[in-house]
This record gives C-alpha cells, structure tokens and sequence, in this order.
C-alpha cells in the first residue's frame, strides 16, 4: 500500500502456519530385485498425492486452507532402493478448528499410506519448537477503534480494508489472550524505491511513514484508555 495507507480487516486476517517433517521407513534393497526390499518411496510418493485430497475432498471450499509438501529426500544410489524416505512441507488455515484439523489429518493420512505399503512413518509438527503459529483473527470491536482512528487522522480515503492472506503472524498469539486488532502500514513509494516486501534483502523504507505510524499507534492506545476509563 502507498505510504500512511492502514489496512486492516475484521476477522481472520492471516492464517495459521505449522510446519511437518515426516520419516518413512522401509527395508533396503537391490532396485532389480524389488520384491526383497520395501519401498519408502512408494510410500512416500503415495502420501504426498493422497495429502492433496485434505483440501480438495475434504475441506469446505469457503474456508481457505493449504497444504504444501515442499521437500522430498530419498536415497542417493540409482541402483538401490533406500531404507528411508524424509518428506516436509507446511499447511494453512484461517480459524483454529481448521488448522488442528488439518494437522490431525496430515499424520492420519501419512501413516496410514505407509502401512498401505507395508513402511512405517513418524510426522514431526516441531511442536516443542514453538513453530505452529496460531491464526491472526482481529476482534471485531478492537478492528472498529482502529479504523475509526486511522479515518480520524487521516481521513477515510487512507483507510482500507484488505483480504485476507495465507501469510502468518506471532502477533496471533497476543490475540489468543486479549482483544487485539492487527494492521498494516503503507510503505510504497516508487520515487524513493520503497517496493519491496520487508522479507525482501532490498527492503527500504519511505521514512516519511514513522511520524504517521507513530500517531496511529500512540492514539489508538490514548482513545482507548480514555474511552474506556
């Protein structure tokens, strides 16, 4: 958004974001002689097309989910069957319920199309690494303080309301606790070259957005507490 534009929507604005590692196991063998061996990577290969139906075949087609497997390891030795495969990936939902059901039925579907092909499998959703991050979903009531300020200040040409996207946020966890309305500051300005996204290595910023952004900020907190008492 051009520079001192605030975005911002009411309800889920950006989705939850979990990670999963998954290890299949089989049993070794010369690739000439298959029926010695069992095949992790038919395993492999057949979880990774049954994981696409999740979305397609399950989930409603109104609420926006995705899961991605975006790695896939096998062995190195053309004439070999490996003994393990590893596949990863992530997956994205914008309300709780669907995001846990989509990790549920992530490891559901991968063990059981290990079993299918007589390999076992372990998925690994780094739990214990705190990489799940909850979806970002803006109180209603807190979504309508923000925009009445940023039209206030800055008039109701520079407020917008923005879809939501599959992106993730930390700031979800504060939202899981209290009220909280999340939103977005314009930076774009092509004459300085502000058109990158800040996980570009050439963001810059419009810096003529920090005297703005720190009004917005500093009376959204000042007219809640004294509308509030």
């Amino acid at each position: 958004h051009p520079t001192g534009i605030i975005g911002s929507r009411p309800g889920p604005l950006l989705a939850g974001c979990g990670f999963f590692r998954a290890v299949f196991s089989g049993r070794k063998g010369l690739a000439g002689s298959p029926h010695h061996s069992v095949d992790p990577i038919l395993a492999a290969s057949a979880a990774v097309i049954s994981l696409q139906g999740i979305v397609s075949r399950e989930s409603n087609p109104l609420d926006s989910q995705v899961v991605s497997v975006t790695s896939f390891n096998g062995g190195n030795n053309l004439d070999m069957i490996p003994e393990t495969v590893v596949i990863g990936g992530t997956f994205r939902a914008f309300s709780n319920a669907s995001f846990y059901n989509l990790l549920q039925r992530i490891e559901e579907v991968i063990v059981e199309q290990a079993n299918v092909f007589r390999c076992w499998a372990t998925v690994d959703f780094f739990e214990k690494e705190s990489t799940i991050y909850p979806p970002t979903v803006n109180d209603d009531r807190m979504y309508e303080h923000v925009k009445k300020v940023a039209t206030d200040l800055l008039g109701p040409p520079n407020f917008r309301v923005v879809p939501p996207m599959m992106g993730a946020e930390d700031f979800s966890f504060y939202s899981q606790v209290v009220p909280a309305a999340f939103y977005y500051i314009g930076v774009r300005n092509e004459t300085l070259g502000s058109t990158h996204t800040g996980h570009s290595p050439y963001f810059m910023i419009d810096e003529d957005v920090l005297p703005i952004g720190a009004a917005v900020h500093a009376t959204i907190a000042e007219r809640y507490l004294n509308e509030q008492g």
